[in-house]
């Protein structure tokens, strides 16, 4: 979405201040407060090493009704054991004591570098801050505030009309590297004034993060602190109570697509990025073995590297289908095109397949490839990224 301000959802307030989390000159820490009475649902990475906040976030969803979202760029506060616990609920009880809420009432959220201890006093002194600056306009601030190794901002909005009421549908999120699904990827919030239920919200987060976060990979590592949070603030004229309720299904398809928007975001800005390419696979047995070779080829060190040198290689598009599929593979009945080029046909290379041809795909910004297994009905589809010499030397000096 361009510069210009996101629109505000009613029932959310934000605010984002510097707490000098990292020795930089800029906002890193986030406020959001939500009013009472609202629908708040979550997940959680997979990551069995996860983080403090995680950890912590998890045990307050299932307490009672969220007030609050606490926010931190620069530290993931992860792999930091018991300090990291009592680092962040004291965290949590401050954000309680400046808005009269309970701290068990406190979504908290870190990102930045694994193994260190936060500035536990920085963060303390800014919450206060950010308490007194709280703004139903601060969602372009927000965006900015919670990035680490992101070059732009991810955001979106989305207006519906339901049963003559104007519904708001805003997001942001952040994410670069480590990115690879298993929950969402990094970190995620979206809101929209719309009352909905708590269990249908539950499953619509599930069912939005399906269709978005967990379909892309920058480089196939899964954080230990992605999150995404779904809100519902109650605020407009409109109930969803069930599936079968006037406007579910508008609301679902724009929260669906307003997630997909922002995931495939994450993967255009991922580290040292230069191509965005869907990886889409047909004629599986089963949408988990589509999804197997679509990731498989999509995280391939040697794709990724033939995608940034625009060199159609597709003998590593051939290798990676035969590592997702290692017994019962049909190579014969494998056809594979670059956007509308066949390049493979019955396993091998297509007859009229030109090597400009495919160096003619490789050379765009975005492309398609897609592979036909002609093995079943079911199809799938995921959003990857090259590797370049950037994503080495960002990750090279990521803590220096």
């Amino acid at each position: 979405m361009p510069e210009s301000q996101l629109p505000p959802v009613k029932g959310v307030r934000l605010a984002s201040v510097p707490a000098r989390i990292k020795d930089w000159q800029r906002d890193d820490l986030l406020l959001v407060e939500i009013a009472e009475g609202a629908s708040v649902s979550a997940t959680f990475t997979q990551n069995t090493f996860c983080a403090a906040p995680v950890v912590v976030a998890r045990e307050h969803i299932h307490s009672g009704e969220i007030r609050a979202l606490l926010v931190n760029a620069g530290n993931a506060n992860a792999a930091t054991g018991a300090r990291g616990l009592s680092d962040t609920r004291a965290c949590c009880e401050a954000v309680a004591q400046v808005m009269q809420i309970r701290s068990e009432q406190v979504l908290p959220f870190s990102t930045g570098v694994i193994g260190e201890h936060l500035p536990l006093q920085r963060l303390l002194d800014g919450i206060p801050k950010a308490a007194r600056q709280l703004s139903d306009d601060g969602w372009d601030q927000a965006a900015k505030a919670i990035m680490t190794t992101d070059t732009r901002a991810k955001t979106a909005s989305r207006t519906l009309q339901i049963a003559g009421e104007e519904i708001t549908i805003v997001g942001i999120a952040k994410g670069s590297g480590m990115i690879q699904p298993n929950m969402a990827t990094m970190l995620a919030y979206v809101a929209t004034d719309a009352t909905v239920a708590q269990p249908l919200l539950n499953a619509m987060v599930k069912e939005a993060v399906s269709a978005s976060f967990n379909r892309v990979s920058v480089d196939g590592d899964t954080s230990t602190n992605d999150a995404c949070v779904l809100i519902a603030t109650g605020t407009a004229d409109c109930e969803i109570k069930s599936r079968s309720d006037q406007g579910y299904a508008e609301l679902m398809a724009a929260i669906t697509q307003l997630h997909i928007e922002l995931a495939q975001a994450v993967v255009k800005d991922g580290e040292g990025a230069t191509k965005f390419v869907t990886v889409q696979v047909e004629g599986a047995l089963s949408s988990e073995e589509a999804l197997r070779v679509a990731f498989e080829v999509g995280e391939s060190p040697l794709v990724k590297t033939a995608l940034y040198a625009s060199d159609p290689n597709w003998g590593r598009l051939v290798m990676a289908i035969g590592n997702a599929i290692p017994e019962n593979l049909d190579t014969e009945k494998v056809d594979i095109y670059l956007d509308r080029v066949k390049v493979v046909e019955a396993g091998g290379r297509a007859a009229d397949y030109r090597e400009e041809q495919g160096e003619q795909v490789f050379t765009q910004p975005e492309f398609t490839i897609r592979i036909a297994l002609g093995r079943g009905d079911c199809c799938e589809h995921i959003w990857t990224c090259d590797f370049s010499h950037e994503y080495v030397t960002i990750n090279a000096e990521y803590r220096t």
